[in-house]
């Protein structure tokens, strides 16, 4: 298994798709040999250095702590990775839309981390979207989305819920309507539930609530506050003098409304009734 480059950059900067390509070698995606990082850092695009955000320090550590703390179960480390991922690199979401930001994390700071969470025993080798892909395929990008679409305002707990859960991961971050926040919250109380546990479950469920959002508007069921940017600007701006996250109590995300919590019930139930019509391969019937 490859270790971190020997020359790993200071501040996070932007790697374009097709700069990226040329690092994407054979033996990166067999995690045997990892590049230098000294040409890597010739092709990059700085960001602004008067912004503490851009520092690698404090991501490269939570890389390697959850490597420790989960060298036994490497997928469990989405869970605990991915609040603190987003409370550490606070964005704005048209920030986190930035492709080149996310190749650079991944191929400049940390491609082992990328390599230990997501080489396939089955292939040996790393997909090079884990590195270079889009949005919900991409080893952090998709960590960091998650945390934005489940977290509850300022609360990550849903965020460990649903990272706890691939499945919930790959079917459903993916879909457009996981950004109306009592969708997500919804979603999340099936999980705790127990309503939906395995993946074709999931699937199934994920597929009878987008069909349903074509001809339902879950803001009119289900509605939510628009959201005050106010607390989200105040929180980007704390970043300059935050300290590291807890690797043990869950970091605060921006303070921000919570769902409303009668709209999370009324989704709740529309999808519980959902769930029991939606065609899921393999499912038992209860007699």
């Amino acid at each position: 298994m490859i270790t971190q480059p020997h020359h790993v950059p200071e501040r996070l900067a932007l790697l374009s798709g097709s700069a990226a390509d040329a690092f994407l070698t054979d033996g990166l995606l067999r995690g045997e040999e990892v590049h230098s990082g000294i040409d890597l850092a010739k092709v990059v695009e700085p960001l602004p250095e008067d912004d503490a955000r851009w520092s690698v320090e404090p991501i490269r550590s939570l890389v390697e702590d959850a490597m420790f703390e989960f060298r036994d179960e490497r997928t469990k480390a989405d869970a605990w990775l991915a609040p603190r991922l987003h409370a550490t690199l606070r964005l704005t979401r048209r920030e986190a839309a930035e492709k080149r930001l996310w190749n650079h994390l991944a191929l400049a700071v940390a491609p082992d981390y990328v390599v230990w969470r997501h080489l396939s025993k089955a292939s040996g080798r790393v997909a090079g979207e884990r590195f270079s892909g889009s949005g919900d395929r991409q080893c952090f990008s998709r960590l960091w989305w998650a945390a934005e679409l489940f977290r509850d305002g300022p609360d990550y707990k849903p965020v460990e819920v649903a990272c706890s859960n691939q499945d919930l991961i790959h079917s459903v971050l993916k879909k457009d309507l996981i950004d109306h926040r009592p969708t997500a919250q919804a979603l999340v109380r099936l999980l705790r539930a127990g309503k939906v546990t395995t993946g074709r479950e999931i699937d199934g469920l994920s597929v009878a609530v987008n069909a349903a959002g074509a001809t339902l508007i879950y803001d009119i069921l289900a509605p939510d506050e628009p959201r005050d940017p106010m607390p989200l600007r105040a929180w980007i701006e704390e970043a300059q003098a935050a300290a590291p996250v807890s690797r043990h109590v869950l970091p605060e995300g921006p303070d921000e409304d919570p769902v409303s919590k009668h709209s999370v019930t009324a989704l709740t139930d529309y999808f519980t009734e959902l769930f029991e019509t939606a065609p899921v391969r393999d499912r038992k019937s209860e007699d």
